[in-house]
């Protein structure tokens, strides 16, 4: 019985083809995930196809390989803390979110579903980079840029010191490259990390191509993009670079640069100059309404119909707002607002004001404060540079501030984890 059950068994497995497959490799274990051979060798290909696209001398294989390794590790490492924290992108936000992407390019869903796969780009996949982006955003928006501040000295410091308020700015294109150090370096590896820092300024000031140094030696987020890092103002520029980078000449290269990443070396790949900032503001007043459990919206608009009416038969508006509006801090002084410029009002109000004409009375309006009557008393054409100015700053401290830190971030994340790189694999 038993030699028939074998009998039986060789039969049954012998009607099926037996294929030898080789195994995927594992090329890096990275805490509880791993990345496999056929991974990394796709986004190999995928980085060298673009860099291809962009006339960028191709570095050797496994260098290429080692650095698209190391990215896919930091990816790793960020997927997996969003995941803990219970960071998510739902569908519908992610569709507003690629709806955005194609009226930015002026296309409809369709024409831009279109576009990309004419590209060689599949839609699914594109949708869940996008995801991925928003993920990894949230996840550093929670652990880095709620710690960032900014203050009006710093604002104040900055502005005094540059003394560009009201001048021409200049924007600067610079590359970048990063010779990275682990937190509490030995003394050694400083002295390592320099020597090659040296070394790299050397190449680059006996005309090494910067593009191509960038993606086969730097450290930095932006290698594989050559160390672009794109146009940027003074008050984009990381605050360790803005003296040497002021001082500096179109294609100049910096010495190394020291800071708790490491070394970085900086190239002026270019400059140009930023024009003014005009901006319309609006002298604007209003009396506003607000609902309670006694006053509903019907009775609020019909209150604020009965004022405008009042208003049209000759009674002031600024008296009105003293007794009736229940914004009482610009009540006291006959509803009036000032001066106001974009942004600063919420959207259906500035929606509604923007199209008045002078001295026009709106229709009852409705915010999340309550009903407004709405009068336009003037508007200016006026030169908000230095307003403007000083919101760029405050920005772009901030921006500045979160690049920073997030460059120690994930290198004290990518140190702390349990990476283990398989080296016969590279």
């Amino acid at each position: 019985m038993n030699k028939m059950k074998y009998v039986f068994l060789l039969v049954f497995l012998s009607s099926f083809p037996i294929k030898a497959e080789l195994l995927d490799q594992i090329v890096a274990v990275v805490e509880e995930d791993v990345i496999l051979d056929s991974e990394l060798s796709r986004e190999s290909f995928a980085v060298s196809e673009k860099l291809k696209q962009n006339n960028v001398m191709m570095p050797p294989a496994f260098i290429l390989r080692k650095q698209v390794l190391e990215r896919m590790i930091i990816d790793k490492l960020q997927r997996q803390r969003a995941k803990r924290a219970g960071i998510s992108v739902s569908d519908d936000k992610l569709q507003v979110a690629v709806s955005n992407i194609a009226a930015q390019n002026n296309l409809s869903m369709d024409e831009f579903r279109i576009e990309l796969e004419s590209q060689g780009m599949d839609f699914g996949k594109f949708q869940e980079s996008i995801r991925h982006e928003i993920v990894v955003n949230q996840l550093r928006a929670r652990e880095i840029g709620s710690r960032i501040k900014v203050t009006d000295r710093e604002v104040s410091h900055y502005l005094e010191t540059q003394g560009r308020v009201g001048q021409d700015l200049v924007s600067y294109r610079l590359g970048h490259i990063l010779v990275s150090l682990p937190e509490a370096a030995s003394s050694s590896a400083i002295q390592q990390a320099l020597q090659k820092a040296d070394n790299l300024v050397e190449q680059l000031r006996s005309g090494t191509d910067f593009k191509q140094l960038a993606i086969s030696q730097s450290d930095g987020g932006n290698a594989l993009k050559g160390g672009d890092l794109g146009w940027r103002n003074i008050s984009q520029i990381p605050t360790l670079f803005v003296d040497v980078v002021t001082k500096m000449s179109r294609d100049q290269v910096s010495e190394p640069i020291r800071s708790p990443s490491g070394y970085h070396i900086v190239k002026m790949l270019d400059l140009e100059g930023i024009e003014k900032y005009m901006v319309t503001k609006t002298k604007v007043r209003h009396i506003l309404i607000k609902t309670n459990e006694l006053i509903n919206d019907e009775d609020a608009q019909k209150r604020l119909i009965s004022l405008k009416q009042r208003i049209l038969d000759g009674d002031d508006f600024a008296t009105l707002a003293k007794s009736h509006s229940d914004d009482k801090g610009s009540a006291i002084k006959g509803g009036n607002l000032d001066w106001v410029g974009p942004g600063a009002l919420v959207p259906p109000f500035e929606g509604a004001m923007n199209k008045l004409a002078l001295n026009e009375i709106s229709e009852p309006v409705q915010t999340q404060f309550g009903w407004h009557l709405i009068q336009v008393l003037e508007r200016q054409e006026q030169d908000n540079s230095v307003e403007h100015k000083k919101n760029q700053v405050r920005e772009e401290i901030r921006k500045r501030k979160i690049e920073e830190e997030t460059e120690l971030w994930l290198i004290r994340i990518r140190n702390e984890a349990f990476v283990d790189v398989n080296p016969d694999r590279l």
